[in-house]
Order: structure tokens, then C-alpha cells, then sequence
């Protein structure tokens, strides 16, 4: 079969779900037996989002070839248990960083280079990169922001000419927003019909409207939508919202989208898809009863979606575990030795969260000090595995001023360094240690045990280090160096056996978790809250 693409606008506002809707189809593509894939491009400058602040942009995904990608990436494996590459998600600024690139290079024999059709070129042969692989009968290409947006038009016009040239092949699923007046008590359909027309203008003809609502829309108004939108009314949908994104999947299937998109693309429905297992997950979502309480510790806690592969890790092991989470968000600026007590009350477990930066740093090590003292399970990741380690080296070693380099560059007990191969490094996007790397863990340690395993493969976003030159302190201390990696032998994993449950890792496992395989250590994790929930 020939690879075809989906691409999947937004339209009205921002913030309507693209992801989830490309994510959702992809499962049940997949689920049909399809092979699938989806790549995001992004209509801002920036050449990943690495350097972004994550109140500009949410959380930074870090894909297993080490590329910096969107949050929807996240999604994107979540949903379909498919790893993603730098290759599904594409910038602005990549794009005008590849053309720029090939003009100084000489490649346009010395044409004048434009927007079209040296740009659009560029976005045309990303989009169809994945493809080239022969590895997938679907690629859906999310793209960014709304139509309207001036930054998205590229984009748009690579769509229009892809739609073309790629005839049966390719296929335009939009996504607006239906709003409810709620003095006039009724939904209105003119923005939807605004952004089609807005569309439209552009060459581009959708095949599908998904509508995005918080109200069942009526029949007669989904006739009406499709009707004044040139698309057929079996391929209006509504996506209301749900108790959870992962019941997107199958609202969507039950008004047949998944057999509507098959069709128009002339591929074999081959049946029911099989989502046994989804709509298993989904049931112990409904039936959980009993719930455990999550501290998550960090600076961004105001913000969602700064943490969003970590929370949706830590809802997919308590899902597995039969138990609802309750997670509470405690701001690491706000903590002191005096409200440490009162702000951690009544938590099963703590997550001392990732990080970069000074900012909020002296609340982590007061909670770490809290968690290790009452002995309540806790989850340092990356940064907040360096938490651990210099709190360890300050109360326990009894080095007052250790310190991770990144805080103080002049401390003399610099427990956390920078890696050897970051010193020279001027430049931020991409500079760090980034992608999967190998682990060698220590038989019979809590981390071997909830792997079931001692080689392991993570993924990394660090540029600082667990300092070997104290390791043997630590190790005599009571704090285990019970992950390494086997070719640099930098810690990955430091654990203090003696305690409920108390790891902390380099790494960040939470971006390997997904809907079908929740994360070995996240299960772990959180059946130490449960038991010691149970103790208490």
C-alpha cells in the first residue's frame, strides 16, 4: 500500500486539542492493523523547542534520536506506542534554517530564493520524509496554530499543493470550535463556518470537521454545518469533552471516524479495530475507587502543562494499580523549614520534579530533607535527582555548602558537576546530553527489581553530573550509585535502600511511559504510596 498522509488543521482558537485528535485516529489506524505515525509542524522561529521557557510552551519532549520536540509528541507516543524522531516535529526555523543553509551552499544555482517555492518545498519534503521510509501506511501531519495565523500560512500553502499532487492519497481533517452562549442557551456554527471559508481561501478543501464543544450538538446543526462547509455529513464529528483524553479515541469510534477516514482514502476497514486493551485501561479509569495522594514538588506547578509526561505517567500507573491520583502541586519557591510540614501534609509519595535554574532550588532540597526524614516514597527526576544528592551530601555527609555547580559555580564541594564534554559549550539549543543512552543497573537493587531487568535504555536532558569523585562517601553513607552507564560510567540511578522507597534518576523516565506499557518505575513508585498509604 502507498503511504498516505492526513493532515489536520485547527481553526476559531488555539488550544482546541489537535494532538489529541491526530493522536486518538492514530490509535485507531493503528488498532486496524495499520501502520502509523505523526509529526507536528510548528509555525515559530525557534529551531526546536529546547530554549523555550515552559510558560511560553509547556513541557520539552525529548524524543528517543535526542531531538527537543513538542509537548503533542508526548501524545503521540502515549496513544500509539510508537517512538518519534526528529523527523515528527518541524519548525519554522528549521525550515528557514535548511534554506538559508542551501542558498549560502550555492544549492539554487543562484535563483532568487522565496517563500514559494524554495519554502514550501522545504515543508513539502519534511512532510514526506516519513514517508520515504516505507515504514508507515499513515502519516498525519499535525499543523500548528489556527488558521488566520499570518506564521502558518507556509505551512498551508505546502498543503494545498501536497493535497494535489498526492490525489487519493492525501486527505484534510479541520478542527474548530463550536461555542455555547449561555444567555442565549444555543451553540453557535458561524465560526466554524468563518474558519472553513478562511480555509477554503487557501485552496484547501477539508474531507473531515471534527467539532470541538462542550454541548451534544444537534443533528439538524451537523446537516446545516455540512452543508454550508462542502462536506459530506458523515464527516462532521463532534468532540465533546471527556472525563479523560484517553477516551478520545473511542468517542471518535463510535461515530465511525476511523471508518470514514479508511473509506475516503480507499483503504480496507479489515473489521473492528482492536482496542480490547484501550478500552480495558479505560474501565479501570471508571472503576477505580480507592486514591493516592502525589506531591509533585517543582517551580512551573502553576502551569499544566510544564510536567505533562510525568502526570500523565504517574494517572497511567495509578490507572494499572486500580487506584484514582490525587495529585498535588506544591510550589518549591513557597517552601520553607517552617510550612515544610503543613504544605507536604497527608501525601502517600513525592516527585521532586526536573528542572533548570536557581529558582525555587532551596524549597526542593527542604522537601527532600522532609521526605527522607519522615521516610514518605520519593521520585527525584534529573534535577530532582540532584536534589537528592546534594541534600544528602549537606544534612547527611555534613557539607553545608555542596552544591551543584549550575547554583554556584564557585562551591567547594561540587557534588553535582558539569559534564566534561559541556565545558566548552557556548550555544543552548541542543547542546546537552539528549536521547537514549544505556544503563547498567545493580542486581537486586529497587530500580533492577521494578525493571525486571539490569540493562536498561533511558532518555537524557541533562548538562550537569553526579560527581564520582564522592561516590564513595555516599556509598558508606547509606546513598547507592545503583545505575551507571556503561560506557562514560556516569550515575544514573541513586537509591537509599535503607528507606520505604527513595530513588532518584539522571534520566527522565516518564517520556517512555505510554497508555499500553505504563512505566516499570512509575508502577513501582506508586506501589510504595499505595503500601505506605496502607501503613499509615
Amino acid at each position: 500500500m502507498e503511504t498516505k498522509y492526513i493532515f489536520v488543521t485547527g481553526g476559531v482558537v488555539s488550544s482546541l486539542g489537535k494532538g489529541i485528535i491526530s493522536s486518538s485516529l492514530a490509535c485507531l489506524l493503528n488498532a486496524h492493523g495499520y501502520h502509523v505515525t505523526i509529526q507536528k509542524f510548528d509555525p515559530y522561529i525557534n529551531i526546536d523547542p529546547g530554549t523555550l521557557n515552559p510558560y511560553e510552551h509547556g513541557e520539552c519532549y525529548v524524543t528517543e534520536d535526542g531531538h527537543e520536540a513538542d509537548l503533542d509528541l508526548g501524545h503521540y507516543e502515549r496513544f500509539t506506542n510508537v517512538p518519534t524522531s526528529k523527523a515528527n516535529n518541524v519548525t519554522t526555523g528549521r525550515i528557514y534554517k535548511n534554506v538559508i543553509e542551501k542558498e549560502r551552499r550555492g544549492d539554487y544555482l543562484g535563483k532568487t530564493v522565496q517563500i514559494i517555492p524554495h519554502i514550501t518545498d522545504e515543508i513539502k519534503r519534511n512532510v514526506l520524509l516519513l514517508g520515504e521510509t516505507g515504514k508507515f501506511d499513515f502519516i498525519i501531519t499535525e499543523i500548528g496554530g489556527v488558521v488566520g495565523d499570518i506564521e502558518s500560512l507556509p505551512f498551508l500553502e505546502a498543503v494545498r499543493q501536497l493535497r494535489w499532487e498526492l490525489g487519493d492519497n492525501a486527505l484534510c481533517i479541520h478542527l474548530t470550535y463550536m461555542p455555547y452562549l449561555q444567555a442565549a442557551k444555543e451553540l453557535k456554527t458561524k465560526p466554524t463556518q468563518h474558519s472553513v471559508k478562511q480555509l477554503q481561501q487557501l485552496g484547501i478543501q477539508p474531507d473531515l470537521l471534527v467539532l470541538r464543544t462542550e454541548h451534544d450538538i444537534p443533528e439538524t446543526m451537523r446537516e446545516k454545518i455540512a452543508q454550508f462547509c462542502n462536506v459530506s455529513r458523515n464527516a462532521v464529528f463532534q468532540s465533546k469533552d471527556c472525563a479523560s483524553i484517553y477516551e478520545v479515541p473511542l468517542m471518535l469510534h463510535s461515530q465511525k471516524m476511523d471508518e470514514v477516514v479508511l473509506t475516503k482514502m480507499h483503504a480496507p476497514v479489515n473489521g473492528e479495530p482492536r482496542m480490547k486493551p484501550w478500552h480495558d485501561f479505560v474501565d479501570k479509569i471508571h472503576h477505580a475507587t480507592e486514591t493516592v495522594t502525589i506531591g509533585l514538588v517543582g517551580k512551573y506547578v502553576e502551569l499544566q502543562d510544564a510536567y505533562k509526561s510525568i502526570n500523565e505517567a504517574l494517572f497511567q500507573a495509578c490507572t494499572y494499580l486500580d487506584h484514582k491520583l490525587n495529585l498535588k502541586y506544591i510550589h518549591s519557591e513557597k517552601l520553607t523549614d517552617e510550612n515544610v510540614g503543613e504544605m507536604m501534609e497527608g501525601l502517600d509519595g513525592v516527585i521532586i520534579a526536573p528542572g533548570f535554574g536557581n529558582r525555587g532550588i532551596e524549597g526542593k532540597f527542604i522537601a527532600q530533607k522532609w521526605c527522607r526524614e519522615n521516610d514518605i516514597p520519593t521520585f527525584g527526576i534529573c534535577l530532582g535527582m540532584q536534589c537528592m544528592v546534594i541534600e544528602f551530601a549537606r544534612n547527611v555527609l555534613g557539607y553545608s555548602d555542596a552544591n551543584s555547580v549550575e547554583m554556584d559555580p564557585s562551591t567547594p564541594h561540587n557534588v553535582i558537576d558539569m559534564m566534561e564534554e559541556q565545558k566548552h559549550i557556548s550555544d543552548m539549543g541542543g547542546t546537552m546530553r539528549l536521547g537514549a543512552y544505556d544503563c547498567r543497573l545493580t542486581p537486586g537493587s529497587i530500580v533492577a527489581e521494578a525493571y525486571g531487568s539490569s540493562e536498561i535504555r533511558e532518555r537524557h536532558r541533562h548538562r550537569y553530573e553526579f560527581n564520582d569523585a564522592y561516590r564513595e562517601e555516599f556509598e558508606k553513607a547509606g546513598m547507592k550509585c545503583v545505575g551507571e552507564n556503561p560506557q562514560s560510567h556516569l550515575v544514573e540511578v541513586v537509591e537509599i535502600p535503607g528507606k520505604r522507597w527513595m530513588v532518584g534518576t539522571q534520566y527522565h523516565p516518564e517520556y517512555a511511559s505510554t497508555v499500553l506499557n505504563p512505566h516499570p518505575l512509575f508502577l513501582s513508585f506508586i506501589e510504595a504510596a499505595i503500601a505506605y498509604k496502607t501503613s499509615k
